[in-house]
């Protein structure tokens, strides 16, 4: 390929536009190219990448016996009300009815489709276990698209189901996923990549992990235990806090808090620590719009997800109306008086002393214990875990909570979709039984934006081998001289005749400008040809990452290079 035909701008500004560095610089390089709001087309450099990508994918899911199949992109909206996620998941689906009425879905997810393809294949046993897998692009209508590739509305997506006839069978095949999930990493780039428990959200099951590249532009929050190795996403992560208890418990006494609507108000009023004040955060169920009251330590924040999850269904913050009974600011609760759901969260339990709202406007109570005052609380872990909490795993305060873009996840999803769809199958003893399914996912798009996002410079990508656009970068300096010309096209010829793929630059520009250009592709081997170099008979060999520069004769630069791109290609197989 020569450069000058490439299809797609290069330029040295960073687009106002783009918060984080692979964003910016796959703009800059003429990856790819904004259409809509979480929307772009790609240019030939990122389609080339994601086709390597694809291809790891590929080898890893068919090396654990997995069998590529297509889904529909389009779904009757049939498929997913037998799942029962038609109306359970919020605008993301998008929906939509076709020329004769019928309700129709983008599919985001393709679970209600897999069942489908194997519903009447899989009514015996002995057809067991089996995965599927497909690489297409999906549509997730997604409120806040950002970074680029990183959180898109469109995206390519592998995802992978696996059927089983027990538990002990699923549990086997998790474990070949995981491993080829870090070998698709590490392969690709990545291996840095590490490990986390993680929630299952609307895809349901009860066990599943994410593989978490660890980056400070990440949007996800990690909890790590640096003492035992634990690692889990925040939104799954247990919350152990040590309970705060005086000695003596005061009363419970009312004061008077006038226009003290926030705990710090309260707390600054009353010469309070805010770990010693119960905080009341209110939600209200999607369905029925109902209030929901969770009482937690005044500096911690409630984990919606476990919030979620434990009432069954979707909630939003509360709009308090003055029917409600709420007291918005001064909520407490003793001498509650509302028709809400009320939960406390185990960092209060056998807490004393703390201040709480006292249900009337300026008014706080302090003295609250909880042993004392409300000794028949229930308690349930709905907080963010925090730096300094107590390890779930081996019970130091030793949690430290980082950042990090998720790259792929795994989930045992158990019965939830073959149950509710009817699927079946007829055991040795013509039994019938329910098939258990896992399921396996990776964005494609992500994971090249998470690669650049880990390895570049400010001038550009440091690409991989394995994924880069081009193996070599070939660059004629001074095209105008015939005699650098005619050599760098008889190289280029012999590259590609070697089974090398290269990018030719033979234009006509400053060297400044051509390595500009250069940088931004970011080819792994770099060779230059010049008058001046011509005049040693040699080529500047370079690699991207600047670890390799030799002079090598001209007569053996092809196979110097040959022998560079196998020996980083098995570096990253290595890795």
């Amino acid at each position: 390929m020569k450069l000058d035909k490439l299809v797609g701008e290069r330029f040295k500004e960073k687009p106002s536009d783009c918060v984080v560095d692979s964003h910016a610089l796959m703009v800059r390089g003429g990856y790819m190219k904004f259409v809509s709001n979480g929307i772009y087309s790609s240019y030939m450099p990122l389609r080339r990448i994601t086709k390597k990508i694809e291809n790891i994918i590929r080898e890893e899911m068919d090396r654990i016996d997995g069998q590529e199949v297509s889904f529909p992109v389009v779904m009757p909206a049939s498929l997913w009300e037998e799942s029962g996620r038609y109306q359970a998941i919020d605008n993301s689906l998008c929906r939509f009815k076709d020329r004769n009425g019928s309700p129709m879905v983008l599919g985001m997810t393709h679970e209600e489709a897999a069942v489908q393809l194997v519903r009447e294949y899989g009514n015996t046993y002995n057809r067991y276990p089996f995965m599927i897998y497909q690489i297409q692009t999906k549509f997730r209508d997604e409120a806040r698209p950002r970074a680029g590739l990183i959180r898109v509305r469109e995206f390519t997506m592998k995802d992978a189901y696996s059927f089983h006839t027990s538990q002990e069978d699923l549990e086997q095949y998790y474990a070949k996923c995981y491993h080829a999930y870090e070998r698709i990493f590490a392969r690709a780039g990545i291996p840095e990549t590490i490990v986390v428990e993680s929630d299952s959200g609307m895809m349901g099951g009860n066990i599943s992990h994410e593989y978490m590249l660890l980056t400070a532009i990440g949007e996800d929050s990690i909890a790590i235990c640096p003492e035992c190795g634990y690692r889990a996403n925040m939104e799954a992560a247990e919350s152990i806090i040590e309970p705060l208890h005086d000695d003596v418990s005061e009363e419970l006494t009312k004061v008077h808090t006038p226009e003290m609507h926030t705990i710090e108000e309260v707390c600054d009023f009353l010469k309070a620590d805010p770990k010693k004040s119960l905080k009341a955060v209110v939600y209200q169920k999607n369905m029925t719009d109902e209030y929901v009251i969770v009482f937690i330590r005044g500096d911690l924040d409630v984990n919606e997800t476990k919030l979620t999850n434990f009432l069954g269904e979707n909630i939003h913050p509360a709009v308090i109306t003055e029917e409600s009974g709420i007291v918005a600011g001064f909520i407490g609760p003793k001498n509650l008086n509302a028709e809400c759901t009320v939960l406390f969260d185990a960092s209060v339990k056998g807490c004393n002393n703390l201040v709480t709202g006292a249900n009337e406007p300026d008014y706080h109570y302090t003295g609250l214990d909880m042993d004392r005052d409300f000794p028949d609380a229930e308690y349930h872990d709905f907080a963010k875990i925090i730096t300094g909490g107590i390890c779930p795993v081996c019970k130091k305060k030793a949690i430290t909570v980082s950042r990090g873009i998720e790259v792929g996840n795994i989930f045992q999803l158990g019965t939830k979709y073959t149950k509710s769809m009817g699927m079946s199958y007829l055991d040795e003893k013509g039994e019938s039984h329910t098939p258990i399914m896992g399921c396996y996912g990776i964005g494609v798009g992500r994971l090249a934006a998470s690669v650049c996002e880990a390895h570049h410079d400010e001038y550009g990508p440091i690409w991989p081998m394995s994924i880069a656009p081009w193996q070599v970068h070939l660059c004629c300096m001074k095209s105008a001289d015939e005699e650098a010309h005619a050599a760098a096209d008889k190289m280029y010829e012999d590259l590609q005749d070697a089974g090398l793929e290269v990018i030719y630059d033979d234009r006509k520009v400053s060297a400044g400008f051509m390595f500009s250009d250069a940088d931004l592709l970011g080819v792994p081997v770099r060779v230059i040809v010049s008058p001046r170099n011509l005049k040693e008979n040699v080529c500047e060999v370079v690699t991207r990452d600047k670890t390799y520069s030799a002079k090598v004769p001209v007569e053996e630069t092809v196979a110097t290079v040959k022998n560079l791109v196998n020996e980083l290609m098995a570096k990253c197989k290595a890795e």
